[in-house]
């Protein structure tokens, strides 16, 4: 038997250790997540502070450069602000109306049991008394506890990242001698961000149209609380399918226990789920196929991948991390091959049309935050 050709055998063991890497690195990732996912979320909410930042400039170029960075971290805080005054404005509106929704809800429970022939487990009153909430403090504490705990750190990592980031010039300086090299960096650092900007511009327009068309649907039906769903709604949409499964869902299963009758129900799960499928299938694709250049099959594995290592957060980070990966990897030629699956058309090195820059804005860009 001839023995194969030594380029294609240095390319089958190049193969094999990128695909060895990438175990290797899922891994290492499952395991430093406590102290991973804090970065990460304060590198998105920093490109999320800067975008706003350069977006300041551009409408005002007479705004000084750390003025509209001030600008841009009281407009992200105040907007942060005003969706926790929302939650809890309406919060107890919410508890009331499930509470005037008890005995509809305990007909539904006894009508599901006997429809699955099991003993029904009671009424909700019923489950109440007998649950020990002392079985659950402990992890309700601990819960609380992470949830503090990775705010604060998240917090902290946005500070210093957002100080350090004319530090972090100097130091791209001196790791690429050579100019055409820092150009280059340069290249790859504005399609990662450029890439993260557009996905948080895509999530926030189709979000916000699905909220609002449901907003209008909920309110004609008479379903209460119609707008704290409808902000719900455009929060749960950043996060990729499942957002959208449960935007459709869990406000027709509380319309199923307001209103008498299944027809209402049922005409709110429908209305809402052609809301998102005309969304999600028309204009969604279209604006992630010209921007993001991902294969929609590649936004639902790295839906599941992401969360598999990281739950909820890597869900939400899903799309800006594949996007990461794709275009660091269409950088090697050992790794070249698995950008290129990644991508929707083939050539992981575009991000959308309008996404490249001409060789001189790369060259007086900034390789900072600001840039």
């Amino acid at each position: 038997m001839p023995a194969a050709p030594p380029s294609a055998t240095s390319a089958t063991a190049r193969n094999a250790l990128v695909i060895i890497a990438v175990i290797l690195s899922g891994a290492a990732l499952r395991w430093m997540a406590d102290i991973i996912t804090p970065l990460l979320l304060a590198m998105f909410l920093a490109v999320m502070v800067d975008g706003f930042s350069r977006v300041i400039r551009r409408r005002l170029p007479a705004v000084p450069a750390g003025l509209a960075m001030v600008a841009a971290i009281l407009i992200s805080v105040l907007g942060f602000g005003l969706c926790a005054v929302i939650v809890a404005a309406n919060t107890a509106g919410f508890l009331a109306s499930l509470a005037r929704s008890e005995p509809k809800i305990n007909l539904m429970i006894s009508q599901v049991a006997r429809l699955l022939r099991v003993k029904g487990p009671g009424t909700i009153d019923h489950m109440l008394r007998h649950l020990d909430p002392g079985q659950y403090l402990g992890f309700v504490a601990n819960g609380l506890e992470s949830v503090v705990s990775n705010a604060i750190f998240v917090l902290v990592y946005l500070g210093f990242l957002i100080a350090s980031r004319h530090a972090f010039e100097r130091k791209v300086v001196r790791l690429f001698r050579q100019r055409e090299e820092r150009q280059e960096a340069l290249r790859v650092f504005l399609r990662i961000r450029d890439g993260v900007e557009r996905y948080l511009w895509i999530q926030t327009v189709t979000g916000l149209i699905i909220a609002v068309a449901s907003w209008v649907l909920m309110a004609v039906l008479g379903l209460e609380n119609a707008l704290f769903w409808a902000f719900l709604i455009f929060v749960v949409n950043y996060v990729p399918i499942v957002g959208a499964v449960a935007a459709i869902v869990l406000p027709a299963l509380f319309g199923l226990a307001q209103f008498n009758g299944y027809a209402p129900a049922l005409l709110l799960l429908g209305g809402l789920w052609l809301v998102t499928f005309l969304v999600g299938n028309i204009l969604l694709p279209r604006m992630q196929g010209d921007s993001l250049n991902m294969d929609p099959l590649i936004v639902l594995l790295s839906l599941a991948f992401w969360g598999a290592l990281w739950g909820l957060t890597g869900m939400f980070l899903s799309t800006p991390l594949t996007v990461l990966a794709m275009v660091i990897l269409a950088q090697f030629d050992g790794s070249r091959w698995i950008a290129i699956l990644l991508s929707a058309d083939g050539d992981p090195q575009q991000l959308g049309r309008g996404s490249e820059r001409s060789p001189d804005e790369v060259a007086t860009g900034n390789v900072g935050l600001s840039a």
